[in-house]
């Protein structure tokens, strides 16, 4: 399983297309949503080859290039992880340098957080992983 970047030992990993990490589709999703750029299966489709067991950095640096693009840069990011298993804390330093360096940014600019669902529903039982984002830009 990869998370921001980072690979994290757990016994199973996502169903995915491409690495599956859920933050940094997440990421990618916001960057592109706040510049009014579709969204990440809109730009890397899961029925393209081309994107079977790509990178999610790929995706995102993508995003970072069209933010630039469109006159704004990153100023900062807040992001959640919702997952019981695996816990964030132990990586969590290291996915925001990934994440800073991706977004050409301060680490101090990032910021992530892990959340439990308690045992409740899909993400609860480990069954699935979920992740949010909050970013903003300046033009």
């Amino acid at each position: 399983m990869i998370i921001g970047g980072v690979a994290v030992e757990h016994p199973t990993g996502p169903v995915a297309h491409s690495d599956g990490d859920v933050l940094l589709h997440a990421v990618t999703d916001a960057l592109l949503g706040a510049i009014a750029q579709g969204d990440i299966g809109e730009l890397f489709p899961d029925d393209d080859p081309a994107n079977d067991g790509r990178d999610s950095a790929d995706f995102l640096r993508e995003a970072v290039r069209r933010v630039h693009h469109a006159g704004f840069r990153v100023v900062n990011l807040d992001g959640t992880v919702v997952a019981e298993r695996p816990k964030l804390k132990p990586i969590r330093h290291a996915v925001r340098a990934n994440l800073a360096r991706l977004l050409e940014v301060p680490q101090d600019c990032v910021h992530v957080k892990g959340k439990t669902h308690e045992g409740v529903d899909a993400v609860g039982r480990g069954e699935a992983i979920e992740a949010y984002v909050t970013t903003l830009l300046q033009g």
